[in-house]
């Protein structure tokens, strides 16, 4: 029997794993922004003194993870298994960034969800008492996801407004059995949600309805609202797609803008960085969760937050044959105490 299952999709943790470390290291442009005082390190090299993208990537997933395993005062041999992943085909930036880490892995993907979905499958595990330790990491490059999904920087295409910024980051957190939280509470996990958007460069427009399903589930499991958190933070819908989900609630009656925060938003200054309609890739929401939420959470800001990343599961293949991008989103409750 499901003990742990609240409403139709909701999991409640008997015991929330605790935040033992996180860490998020970033780009130069994303350092140029509002949260650049919450990172652990800001590299002014795109490469990362690499050979190529990919290469620059899996060095900021090293550098996260080694410092996210500083913060909480662990080696390697004391994670007992890591769930991680990223945009690119057979998530090489996350495999060879940790291929030497000696630790078991779950390779996951769920595009720019990917952070949550990590967060909330360690915090299973260990929940379900088959680890002590776990790790949560992700990322995402601009460059490397522009030759990924779209075209090389060398084409020169342009950007429509509705685009987006791919972050240059990664997001690594350390999730223990004890500890002082912040704590992972709640899952909910999101299904499958498609529209029939089409454009690749409004992906806040796909993403959109995937959030509004996940989030609307999890208030109507947990007979809950808005006014349940301190703030419901999504990732990354940018301006779009907040638009999108704001107008959603709003046509049910339910107002979650004085809540509501996007990490696509939150990350870059839209009226002086060039990002066009925000920020999105895994490391955008990795990136603000294991900086500026969790050091908030620790700072007194925030006593309970509801994150919930989005992703879009499309790839070039798909796009070019004209099929629509069906999306997801996962939602994780933080809270300061059990």
């Amino acid at each position: 029997m499901a003990t742990k299952l609240v409403g139709k999709q909701t999991f409640a943790l008997q015991n929330p794993p605790s935040f033992a470390g996180h860490a998020c290291v970033v780009g130069k442009k994303e350092g140029d922004g509002p949260l650049k005082d919450s990172f652990d390190r800001i590299f002014e090299d795109p490469f990362l003194g690499e050979a190529s993208w990919e290469k620059a990537e899996s060095a900021l997933v090293k550098a996260a993870v080694s410092t996210a395993l500083a913060k909480a005062g662990l080696a390697p041999a004391g994670i007992n298994c890591m769930f991680c992943g990223d945009l690119l085909n057979q998530c090489v930036g996350t495999t060879f960034g940790l291929r030497e880490l000696g630790v078991p892995m779950f390779g996951v993907y769920g595009a720019c969800s990917t952070m949550a979905e990590s967060l909330a499958l360690a915090a299973l595990t260990i929940d379900g008492g088959f680890a002590d330790n776990a790790l949560a990491v992700t990322s995402s490059h601009f460059c490397s996801a522009e030759r990924q999904f779209r075209t090389p920087l060398e084409y020169g295409g342009q950007r429509p407004p509705s685009a987006q910024w791919t972050v240059t980051g990664s997001g690594a957190a350390v999730l223990s059995a004890q500890g002082p939280g912040p704590y992972v509470t709640h899952v909910t996990p999101g299904k499958m949600v498609d529209n029939g958007v089409t454009d690749a460069n409004n992906m806040g427009a796909a993403m959109a309805p995937a959030a509004y399903d996940t989030i609307k589930q999890h208030f109507e499991d947990m007979s809950a609202g808005p006014d349940a958190y301190d703030l419901i933070v999504t990732g990354d819908l940018g301006e779009v797609g907040s638009t999108i989900l704001r107008d959603f609630f709003a046509s049910d009656g339910v107002d979650i803008a004085s809540r509501h925060a996007d990490c696509g938003l939150l990350i870059f200054d839209r009226k002086k960085q060039d990002v066009h309609a925000g920020g999105s890739g895994c490391g955008c929401a990795a990136s603000v969760l294991c900086g500026y939420l969790l050091n908030g959470m620790r700072e007194g800001r925030w006593n309970r937050i509801l994150f919930t990343a989005t992703g879009a599961l499309l790839s070039p293949t798909t796009t070019m044959q004209g099929e629509s991008i069906p999306s997801i989103a996962c939602s994780v409750v933080i809270a300061k105490t059990r």
